[in-house]
């Protein structure tokens, strides 16, 4: 018969989860919010200027392809009248001022995609910069909204009278030294409780032992720790 006994099951460690990240959701997403709100603010003051000066410099170019073609007709028109003898040189001089004004109007296309492309570009830039402050902001807010859910926990276990108090923060949580103030305050209240029951113990055995006085001085010290407790 195998008679070794089983090793004790050792805790599970904390592992942090999606569905865990908002512990508070009023307090996680109100500043959430403050902080999407922010950003989207300033990404669309930043993108109305830009887009702004992309739709300017796309205009100032479209009116200077329009100002070649009207120079351009006007020099044929000149180049008809002086050379009226000559079709190869009106001829040649079109196919110059066609050629300039196609690639003209081909730099302003190349021009007009990349104010789209850049658009387009900007517009995912923010949207995706946008989604990651609130996903950043979800994150820093369980930081502290996780040490504030355990303490309200723990401040309930502790006002419904139950002393004893064993938990600590997971690595990475805000308020760490708040949370220390605090288990040594229910520390402190703890140690307090157990003097005085020491102290009622002493007072029930002297009543045992039929010592009245022994009874009633280990009373007056619990009477007066209580007092000095609670300042009445």
């Amino acid at each position: 018969m195998n008679t070794a006994s089983t090793p004790p099951k050792q805790p599970t460690a904390y592992r942090r989860s999606v569905r865990n990240y908002l512990l508070d959701s009023r307090l996680q997403l109100k500043y959430t919010g403050f902080l999407v709100g922010v950003a989207v603010v300033i990404c669309t003051i930043t993108g109305a200027v830009l887009f702004a000066t992309t739709r300017s410099v796309v205009n100032e170019s479209s009116a200077l392809v329009e100002e070649s073609r009207k120079v351009s007709e006007v020099s044929r028109m000149n180049v008809r009248d002086l050379a009226p003898g000559s079709p190869d040189l009106v001829l040649e001089f079109n196919r110059e001022a066609d050629a300039h004004d196609r690639i003209i109007a081909e730099q302003q296309a190349a021009l007009i995609q990349r104010q789209a492309r850049m658009l387009a570009s900007l517009v995912g830039g923010l949207v995706l910069m946008v989604v990651l402050i609130g996903a950043l902001g979800i994150y820093f807010t369980h930081k502290i909204a996780g040490p504030v859910h355990k303490m309200k926990r723990l401040l309930k276990q502790v006002g419904e009278g139950d002393l004893h108090v064993e938990a600590r923060l997971r690595r990475g949580d805000e308020l760490q030294d708040f949370f220390d103030v605090f288990t040594q305050m229910v520390e402190n209240l703890r140690t307090c409780g157990v003097r005085n029951l020491i102290e009622v113990e002493r007072a029930v055995a002297a009543l045992d032992q039929g010592s009245a006085d022994g009874a009633r001085e280990a009373m007056v010290r619990v009477r007066d720790a209580l007092k000095k407790t609670l300042r009445v």
